[in-house]
């Protein structure tokens, strides 16, 4: 379970340190096949839909304060660590992949720990106490964790009370995994999105990397199944961000109408939930 699994294509960009014989994954969600695919594809510090709209989106939403703990969930190759630390945060990082955090030790250090672990068992960790985190992070990650609901319940008990919890995912209403798209209306002359599907949860393999040994896959879930899942296990949404993309349409005869849909549309959103009990 790494973070930031969606994002433009990037060039090509350095490598990670091998995790040795006998390292397993920690779940059988992790994008260990595909770590150092996925580390060239975003990049070291992430793609630009990282630094330009997902990271910005998710610090705003935590306000991490000096001194504050923040466990960062699915944390992939580390490129959330520099922005909690630069606030006074200490960071800590999990993912499941041996090999996305090898490469998060070897250029990220300085900026927090980081561990091999479950998402859904958190708990298990020596290193981690439960009710000592201020704050918790899924960036990008939450749709790529299956099954949920012992996710949210294992960060919900890293969480102090009052802690927060911020998820930062694709829009579910309308960037459903091979269920949805972009369409022209000639008559009207706009852009619109349309959606096949929406309220059943899918199970979505998205893209076979062949020689690499793995298949990047993502679970849709209705907006309904978060926002009850986080009640659940006592966490109370108080904020909910609709994101639309940083993109801007090239000039041409649609770019008017492409801007428009682009500005109108969100693509990601945001949640923050506190923990009440």
């Amino acid at each position: 379970m790494g973070a930031g699994r969606r994002g433009p294509s990037a060039p090509r960009r350095g490598g990670y340190q091998d995790a040795g014989p006998g390292r397993r994954p920690a779940a059988n969600t992790s994008w260990d096949p595909l770590a150092e695919w996925y580390i060239g594809w975003v990049g070291e510090d992430g793609s630009k839909h990282h630094r330009l709209l997902a990271i910005p989106a998710v610090m705003d939403a935590l306000g991490v304060r000096p001194g504050e703990s923040i466990l960062d969930i699915g944390c992939g190759h580390g490129v959330l660590s520099g922005y909690v630390s630069k606030e006074g945060g200490k960071y800590t990082g999990v993912d499941a992949s041996p090999k996305l955090i090898d490469f998060a030790r070897n250029h990220h250090a300085r900026d927090g720990r980081f561990m091999v672990g479950d998402a859904g068992d958190l708990a298990a960790q020596k290193d981690l106490r439960p009710g000592s985190f201020d704050g918790a992070v899924f960036l990008l990650s939450i749709q790529d964790m299956e099954p949920m609901a012992p996710v949210l319940q294992s960060a919900a008990r890293m969480l102090k009370l009052g802690g927060r919890l911020v998820l930062l995912m694709t829009h579910p209403a309308f960037r459903v995994p091979r269920q949805s798209g972009w369409g022209w209306d000639e008559g009207r002359k706009l852009q619109f999105r349309r959606v096949d599907r929406y309220l059943t949860p899918l199970p979505v393999p998205l893209k076979s990397y062949g020689d690499r040994g793995g298949v990047s896959r993502s679970y849709h879930r209705p907006l309904q199944d978060y926002v009850n899942g986080l009640g659940a296990v006592g966490l109370a949404v108080d904020r909910m961000d609709e994101i639309p993309t940083w993109k801007t349409a090239e000039t041409g005869p649609k770019a008017n109408a492409v801007n428009t849909a682009n500005k109108e549309i969100p693509l990601f959103v945001g949640l923050r939930a506190v923990k009440i009990r």
